[in-house]
């Protein structure tokens, strides 16, 4: 396998990690929205999103962005960002 091939493929792994992301990402704030107890799905839902959007969260809070604001700014944020660099990758394969 040459380095170019290596790459396309390392990209292409990439956006399929990141498509998986957004999507578990899409589910866990439908669900917000009509499941309010703790189940094992939303646990698991939480326990993988919520490392990638913790870092914007902390930002935003650090920075006091978005206080008192009544909806999850920091998670639409994750979310263009990781949109962005998915778009990025697609271009590069």
């Amino acid at each position: 396998m040459t380095a170019s091939q290596f790459t396309n493929v390392l990209f292409s792994v990439l956006s399929l990690f990141i498509d998986a992301l957004l999507l578990a990402m899409l589910v866990r704030a439908v669900t917000g929205w009509f499941i309010r107890e703790e189940t094992a799905f939303t646990n698991f839902l939480y326990f993988v999103t919520e490392p990638v959007i913790m870092p914007v969260r902390m930002l935003c809070d650090g920075l006091g962005w978005f206080q008192g604001v009544p909806i999850d700014v920091p998670f639409f944020i994750t979310a263009v960002l990781l949109s962005l660099i998915n778009t990025a990758l697609r271009a590069a394969v």
